[in-house]
């Protein structure tokens, strides 16, 4: 079994790009303070409080084992998009955000979009998650080890304070560096992601977390984690179909693209996802903003 290599490292979220991906490449992740504003967290917070008061613990999947998975006393509340006007403007169009992701993705991929976003809220009691890897999302990724492209990058906000107690993700840095992806460590080898609300952890789709074990009485530990990958790969959720019309027309162009309501142009491809192979934009009557 390999060892742990480091600790996470902290940062400003105002550290250079460049700075910020040498350390996820070196350790998998890393914690930046204060991505969201005070005032930020409590309006997004506000506005996801009712949904996800109307939404029972628990998953709601098919398969018995992703439900497992999900957690017995833990939300995960989808649609962020059409949820939470912060979300959609403040935190999805977020500079920062887009920065990593085109650094990350553009030159080797060319293109990129936003596979799910979620608030996860673990309650008092949930067992720690299974370790995994969010690139076996994309199984063909898992054989390729190291070596393989980066897939997907997860952005992970709290919005709560984190603490090992209350459920805090659990990381094991190094393991993106590991040489076989199908090795997920043991529970021994992580260590809990700290965080106050509005810090970020940000990790590479090639490495073991989980969300950890909520020992606390009464204490909930929310997130909204949401994630991107490759143009070429397909996402978790479909929000062609979730988001309206009127309010696809409402969201800056790149934003669009990231939701899929624009046509995808990956590194030597003439264009995916397209109507008669023209723009979907076009097709849809979007104007570029």
């Amino acid at each position: 079994m390999t060892s742990v290599d480091s600790p996470l490292t902290r940062i400003s979220s105002t550290s250079g790009i460049a700075e910020i991906l040498a350390i996820v490449t070196r350790d998998g992740g890393v914690i930046l303070d204060g991505l969201l504003t005070p005032d930020q967290v409590a309006r997004f917070n506000a506005e996801i409080d009712p949904p996800l008061a109307a939404l029972a613990p628990g998953g709601k999947h098919q398969l018995n084992a992703a439900n497992e998975f999900h957690g017995a006393n833990t939300k995960r509340l989808t649609n962020l998009v059409t949820h939470s006007e912060v979300f959609r403007s403040e935190i999805v169009d977020h500079d920062l955000v887009h920065a990593l992701c085109d650094a990350t993705f553009l030159e080797e991929s060319g293109t990129y979009w936003m596979t799910t976003a979620q608030v996860i809220e673990i309650g008092p009691g949930n067992a720690q998650q299974r370790l995994h890897r969010d690139l076996g999302n994309w199984y063909p990724f898992v054989a390729m080890g190291p070596a393989g492209p980066e897939v997907t990058l997860n952005f992970l906000i709290a919005l709560t304070d984190f603490t090992e107690e209350n459920g805090a993700t659990r990381v094991i840095p190094g393991s993106n560096r590991w040489p076989d992806f199908t090795d997920y460590g043991t529970p021994e080898q992580t260590i809990p992601a700290e965080m106050k609300a509005g810090d970020v952890l940000l990790i590479s789709g090639k490495t073991v977390h989980s969300g950890g074990a909520n020992v606390t009485a009464d204490q909930y530990r929310r997130a909204v984690s949401f994630a991107f990958n490759p143009g070429f790969l397909t996402g978790e959720e479909a929000y062609p179909f979730l988001i309206k019309g009127e309010m696809a027309k409402s969201l800056p162009e790149r934003v669009q693209r990231i939701l899929g309501f624009r046509s995808q142009y990956p590194t030597g491809s003439p264009g995916l996802w397209q109507v008669d192979y023209h723009e979907l934009a076009d097709y849809l009557g979007l104007q570029s903003r």
